[in-house]
């Protein structure tokens, strides 16, 4: 029996007696000294990593192999130089290449600590040396470097990479070190992935991590006191915490002496995953260990692993112009839409123990969360089963807005044997608000004991009582996410309506939440007159709801003008296998690829089936010299999502633009085709919800259908034909619009349909004339 159900039979007496001694050793691991700021080391760590992260040649071939080799004959004897005063008393500024390769090489003290002694006989520490992303007092660095190596540049150029001024030899490099560098770094390189989440910089994150990883030196101590020998393994949050430790060798070496009595390694070689593997079962002991001694859950919101990194793009980005400037939309445009500014948050929780267990009902409970108020991000229900039995662990994670309530409804499903099943049924409910969790923010989790009044129809007993772990990330900004319904002919790849946009050649209405309209926007055809001959030409012109009309664009050319000439968006004269397939270019830049790519990867193998309905906008900068992905689209549906607030118009206006080349001749396939890449396993954004719009939206519309209804959106391929066997001549009305119904039909975006025949119209454009 896990802990779950334990509460049920235990004495609350020997509970209180253990949780008191839970609190007591959470107290002395948080008395554990370090001699550093770990919170400002870690915020300057994480500062580290993604300038080196837009500097990927530093991770692999000829570059990294330079870096070894300036790091190993330039860098470490000219801080060895420094610690023994035989040159400048200011701060030394060690060049990027040469940071990268000592960040990776001090991310194993102990091998690191011997190589110093060997080679310097001292630890050669950070004091006084200033990181490359500071910038400050490089003149003087850069006046001693080139005084000792007048034949290696302080920075490493690209042409010097293969330059024959210096002694390298590669294979000289690769066995003067008595660490294998080349792959430290590349056990390293997949850790900016895992701890690059927004909320990671946050300051209440970073201080709940350093209080974490005191925990985890706690746990080591109480083991070697034990004489158990046991392989802890940290979660992300602690381990980013134990990384900017070891960055400061000397006072590592020293706190992990006072703690532990030796200098504690740091094995990242094992990185399977798999189940039952020893990373796995280590983890898991881990994991144990820690909720015994310190009654609280090891897994943390936003510390958890995210998946693999996601694939690079396969385009040739040396070839792009990238702009230096950080263009923003015009002030004339900045009112023309006005949407509310969003959060978001990730949360985790699980039930850990349970009162007053209803054992008629045992292996067969469950726990269906949800938001009694609509949510963008949280729009399905999620499930937890509750097992005497089970030594599994059931985590539920989600995103949502943090405002509302979340519902718990206690579930016994029926334990019948014959074919025929019954619905669950309903034990109790209970409710939690979001704005009273997620204000306590001097803390980022959070145990209660959570009530379920009983259905009196089903329960004359005590009230179950579930104790529930929360955790969750500190708010960041959450994505814009529209529905363009398009209004021109059947050829479309959107949903179309009848109604007022009939005689329109192209019109389309922008939605957002509650499909509420934000703007309407028509493409105008017109012919020009000049002096030698007429010329067509079109413009999409922005209605909002209260009348007021935009000039969003204008051709020219074989391309678009936006926003007044601010923004010019690009359509090439043929699909180039090699290359992006449209650019939306003013003071930034902004490829169009096929498919979902970068950040919203999809890890899915069914849905990489879909791929053809998707376009990515990607952001390319100095920044961003690899590309982000800012915007994304489904061709097919009209769901788009935008993260910046710069390109919601002119990401609005393009969408509607490629809405308008899909209808020619060559159809959408034109510009969704996939390109010459080779399809590779994709990895979704952990968790998926943020990347498969269409998925989510169907199942927000499914909770407001009736139930034959629901299972149809949903997917179930049990029920696939029960639509069709209803009403033959409907169709799915939220992926592809419905032809036809009957007068009893209502919105189907607002409560579904329940009958149709062919009589009938599409009721929302009929609703909206």
């Amino acid at each position: 029996m896990d802990s779950r159900c334990g509460a049920s039979f235990a004495s609350f007496g020997l509970i209180d007696v253990m949780e008191k001694k839970q609190q007591v050793e959470w107290a002395e691991a948080q008395k554990i000294v370090l001699s550093i700021d770990l919170v400002a080391a870690a915020k300057q760590q994480l500062q580290f990593l993604a300038v080196v992260d837009r500097n990927r040649k530093l991770y692999e071939g000829p570059a990294l192999y330079k870096a070894i080799y300036r790091y190993k004959y330039c860098w470490l004897p000219l801080l060895a130089k420094r610690t023994e005063s035989e040159v400048t008393e200011a701060p030394l500024v060690v060049p990027l290449d040469c940071e990268w390769i000592w960040h990776c090489h001090r991310l194993n003290p102990v091998c690191y600590v011997a190589d110093c002694e060997t080679l310097y006989g001292r630890i050669l520490d950070n004091q006084n040396v200033v990181s490359s992303i500071r910038g400050t007092c490089r003149k003087q660095t850069e006046q001693i470097w080139n005084k000792l190596y007048p034949h290696e540049p302080y920075e490493l150029q690209n042409n010097s990479i293969f330059s024959d001024d210096t002694s390298l030899d590669l294979h000289k490099v690769s066995e003067s070190t008595k660490y294998d560098l080349v792959s430290a770094v590349k056990r390293q390189i997949s850790l900016f992935h895992q701890v690059s989440g927004a909320y990671v910089k946050n300051d209440i994150f970073i201080k709940e991590a350093v209080a974490r990883y005191k925990g985890f030196l706690h746990l080591i101590k109480r083991n070697r006191q034990l004489s158990v020998k046991r392989f802890c393994v940290p979660t992300y949050d602690i381990d980013l915490i134990w990384h900017s430790h070891q960055l400061h060798p000397a006072a590592y070496c020293k706190d992990l002496k006072t703690i532990l009595g030796k200098v504690l390694q740091h094995d990242d070689t094992d990185s399977d995953r798999t189940k039952g593997n020893k990373l796995d079962v280590a983890f898991s002991g881990t994991t144990k260990q820690w909720e015994e001694t310190f009654g609280s859950r090891y897994w943390r919101a936003g510390a958890m692993y995210r998946g693999s990194t996601p694939s690079p793009l396969t385009i040739n980005l040396s070839q792009l112009e990238i702009s230096k400037n950080k263009g923003v939309v015009p002030d004339s445009y900045w009112n023309v839409i006005q949407l509310p500014k969003r959060m978001l948050v990730e949360v985790m929780l699980e039930i850990v123990a349970v009162r007053n267990f209803p054992t008629e009902h045992k292996g067969s409970l469950f726990v269906s969360i949800s938001k009694k108020q609509p949510d963008l991000f949280f729009s399905t229900r999620r499930r937890i089963d509750i097992s005497s039995d089970s030594t599994e662990k059931e985590i539920a994670v989600f995103q949502c807005q943090p405002t509302g309530e979340l519902l718990f409804e206690l579930m016994s499903c029926s334990s019948s044997v014959l074919p025929i099943s019954k619905s669950p049924i309903l034990l109790g409910t209970s409710a939690i608000t979001l704005d009273d969790l997620f204000n306590s923010l001097s803390k980022l989790q959070l145990e209660k004991w959570l009530e379920f009044m009983p259905n009196t129809s089903v329960l004359g007993s005590n009230p179950i009582s579930l104790r529930i772990a929360f955790s969750w990330t500190t708010p960041i900004p959450s994505p814009y996410r529209l529905h363009m319904v398009l209004t021109h002919s059947s050829k479309s790849c959107f949903f179309s309506l009848s109604g007022r946009f009939q005689n329109a050649k192209h019109w389309a209405c922008v939605m957002h939440e509650a499909e509420s309209e934000l703007m309407s926007i028509q493409m105008r055809e017109l012919i020009v007159e000049t002096s030698d001959n007429c010329l067509p030409k079109k413009e999409v012109i922005g209605t909002t709801p209260q009348g007021e009309s935009h000039m969003l664009a204008e051709s020219v050319g074989t391309g678009w003008s936006l926003m007044n000439g601010d923004w010019f968006f690009r359509l090439p004269n043929k699909l180039d296998e090699e290359d992006h397939i449209f650019e939306i270019v003013g003071n930034r830049k902004v490829i169009i690829l096929p498919g979902r790519k970068l950040e919203y990867e999809t890890r899915s193998r069914s849905k990489q089936e879909t791929e053809q309905n998707f376009l990515t906008a990607i952001e390319i900068s100095p920044e961003y010299p690899y590309g982000k992905a800012v915007a994304l689209v489904n061709v097919k549906s009209g769901f788009l999502e935008i993260k910046e607030e710069w390109l919601l118009l002119p990401w609005i206006t393009s969408a509607f633009i490629l809405s308008d080349v899909s209808s020619s001749d060559e159809g959408y396939d034109r510009f969704t085709a996939t390109s010459g890449e080779k399809q590779s396993e994709f990895v979704a954004t952990y968790p998926a919800e943020d990347v498969d719009i269409e998925h989510n939206e169907k199942e927000k519309r499914a909770n407001l259908f009736p139930a034959w209804e629901r299972t149809r959106v949903q997917g179930d391929d049990e029920c696939s034909n029960e639509w069709e066997t209803v009403h033959a001549s409907c169709v799915d009305p939220y992926v592809d619009g419905f032809s036809q119904c009957c007068a009893s039909c209502v919105d189907p975006y607002e409560v579904g349909f329940s009958q149709c025949c062919a009589s009938c119209v599409d009721s929302y454009a009929k609703s909206k004339r």
